[in-house]
C-alpha cells in the first residue's frame, strides 16, 4: 500500500503561542467571548474555531485529534478520556432501543461486558460471532442490525478481521463497520480499507509510556459533529472528555509511534519464530502458521510490520503464572495488563483482561487457561532477551 500514515503525522505543523515547536497547552476549562452572539453560535455549532467549554472541545484536544485523523486517513476525530469512553460513545450514538449489533466473539473484556451486560439494559442486543467466518457474520445480520463491530487484531486471541470483506457486508446491508484498531496502529488503517469508524485506546501503543489513559474516535466530520452535538451527542452528554495536558503529552509521543511500532514488530517476529521453533503453541499474525496470515498481509501497511502482540500457551494457569513471575523476577518484563510499553508486559487474559467473559464462552472461543498474552517491548538486544526467556521456560518445564 502506498498510504503512509506516519508521514501524514509528520507533515502537520503546529506552532506554540510564542513560536514554540510544540503547540501551547490550553490549560482552561472555559473560554471568553467578545460578543454574546458568538457564544450562542458556538453553542449551536456554527462558529468554527471558537471554543466554548472544554467538555465540548479545546485547542489541545483538537491538535491531537487532527494528528490521529491524519494517521487514520479520516476527515476528523474526537479524543476521549479512555478507550472505553470512545467505544461506549460510538455504540450509544449509533444504537437505540431494539437495535442489534453483530460483534466479534473475541474482543476486549470491557467491550464484551459493555455490550453483553450494560447496553442490553437499554434494549440494544448483541450477537457474538466468529468474525473470521464471513458466512456466519452475514447470516447473523438482521433488519434491526445497525453496527458490525470488531477489532483489527482481536484481544486476546489475535484473530485477524478481514476488514475489506466486512466493509463489503456493511455496505450491502447499510450498517456501520466500527473497528477497534488498538493492537495495530499504523500497521492497519481500517478506514482506508472500508471501515466507517476507527477507535483506539490511546493508552496503549499510541502513547507508549503507560502513564496516560485516553481514547479516540476517527470518522467523518458529520459523525464527529453528531457526537459533539450539545443536545444529543454521546461524547458531549456522556462527558468522557480528555484533559488538555494529557492530550498534549500523547501528541508528543505520537510523533515517534512509527519508530516504536517497527521495533515492537521486529522484536515480536523474532520471538514468535523462536517460540514456534521450540514447539510452543505460538500465535502471531506474522507467522505463516497463523490462520489469517495472508489476510493480514493483504490489509497491512508493510513497513510497520505485524505488530507487537503475541501469545503462547503454557498448558495450565499454574505454569503460566509460574513462568510470568519468573520472567518478572529476571527483569524480562512485567506481570501487568495493558500493552504498548517499552518493557514487555505479560498476563493470563482468562483471569485478567478477558475475565468478564464467562468460562464456558472462553472455552468455546479457544481461550485456554494457560494462554499468556505478551506485549513485546523495545528491547535493543532481543536475542539476549530470548536466551533469558528460554532459561525461564526450561525452569518451569514448559519446553
Amino acid at each position: 500500500m502506498d498510504f503512509k500514515p506516519a508521514n501524514e503525522i509528520q507533515d502537520l505543523q503546529y506552532f506554540g503561542e510564542f513560536g514554540g515547536v510544540n503547540p501551547s497547552i490550553s490549560d482552561s476549562s472555559t473560554y471568553t467571548f467578545l460578543s454574546a452572539k458568538t457564544m450562542f453560535d458556538t453553542f449551536e455549532g456554527n462558529a468554527d474555531g471558537c471554543y466554548l467549554y472544554s467538555r465540548h472541545s479545546s485547542p489541545s484536544n483538537l491538535y491531537l485529534g487532527q494528528a490521529l485523523a491524519a494517521m487514520e486517513g479520516t476527515e476528523t476525530s474526537n479524543v476521549t478520556a479512555s478507550g472505553m469512553g470512545a467505544i461506549t460513545a460510538v455504540i450509544m450514538e449509533l444504537c437505540k432501543t431494539n437495535d442489534h449489533i453483530v460483534c466479534s466473539r473475541t474482543i476486549y473484556g470491557g467491550t464484551y461486558a459493555f455490550l453483553k451486560n450494560f447496553a442490553s439494559g437499554f434494549g440494544i442486543q448483541t450477537s457474538f460471532v466468529d468474525i473470521t467466518d464471513l458466512e456466519q457474520v452475514e447470516s447473523t445480520i438482521n433488519e434491526n442490525t445497525k453496527v458490525l463491530y470488531c477489532e483489527s487484531i482481536s484481544n486476546p486471541l489475535l484473530e485477524v478481521a478481514d476488514i475489506e470483506a466486512l466493509a463489503g457486508l456493511a455496505k450491502k446491508y447499510s450498517i456501520k463497520l466500527v473497528v477497534d484498531n488498538t493492537f495495530s496502529p499504523l500497521s492497519i488503517s481500517p478506514c482506508k480499507i472500508g471501515a466507517d469508524i476507527t477507535i483506539h485506546s490511546l493508552t496503549k501503543f499510541i502513547n507508549g509510556s503507560s502513564d496516560t489513559v485516553g481514547g479516540v474516535i476517527c470518522g467523518t466530520q458529520a459523525f464527529i459533529n453528531q457526537l459533539r452535538d450539545v443536545n444529543s451527542g454521546a461524547c458531549m452528554l456522556l462527558g468522557s472528555t480528555m484533559d488538555s495536558l494529557r492530550a498534549s503529552s500523547i501528541l508528543k509521543n505520537l510523533r515517534t509511534l512509527h519508530i516504536r511500532m517497527q521495533q515492537h514488530s521486529k522484536n515480536a517476529m523474532y520471538l514468535a519464530e523462536k517460540f514456534e521453533e521450540l514447539g510452543l503453541k505460538t500465535v502471531y499474525p506474522g507467522l505463516p502458521s497463523h490462520p489469517s496470515h495472508s489476510v493480514y498481509k493483504k490489509l497491512m501497511n508493510e513497513e510497520y510490520g505485524f505488530g507487537g502482540m503475541l501469545t503462547i500457551d503454557a498448558g495450565s494457569i499454574e505454569k503460566a503464572n509460574e513462568l510470568m513471575e519468573l520472567m518478572q523476577n529476571e527483569n524480562l518484563g512485567y506481570l501487568a495488563v495493558s500493552l504498548g510499553f517499552y518493557k514487555t508486559l505479560f498476563s493470563a487474559p482468562g483471569s485478567s483482561t478477558s475475565s468478564e467473559i464467562p468460562e464456558v464462552e472462553q472455552d468455546e472461543m479457544g481461550l485456554s487457561e494457560g494462554l499468556i498474552r505478551m506485549s513485546i517491548g523495545l528491547d535493543a538486544d532481543i536475542g539476549r532477551t530470548y536466551k533469558h526467556m528460554l532459561a525461564c521456560m526450561k525452569k518451569v518445564d514448559i519446553i
